[in-house]
């Protein structure tokens, strides 16, 4: 029973920062194209803050590898 609920903490550390991710990747990304199509000059920002939410997923993936291993 203890296995599956770290098996359990395992993938909601990587789904729900995942879904979140999603969620704020889609409207950063619907605002950054209006934002190039009328500077072109701030694309290089905009691919900036488009890569800024992965982090949250990598960390969720870090927490998640982190549990799997105490299973072992």
């Amino acid at each position: 029973m203890e296995k599956a609920l770290l098996a359990l903490a395992a993938s909601l550390a990587i789904g729900i920062p995942a879904l979140a991710t999603a969620y704020a990747q889609a409207r950063i990304g619907s605002a950054g194209a209006g934002t190039v199509a009328e500077k072109p000059e701030t694309s290089g920002t905009m691919i900036i803050l488009e890569a800024i939410p992965e982090t949250i997923v990598i960390l969720g993936f870090v927490v998640a590898i982190m549990m799997i291993l105490q299973l072992a």
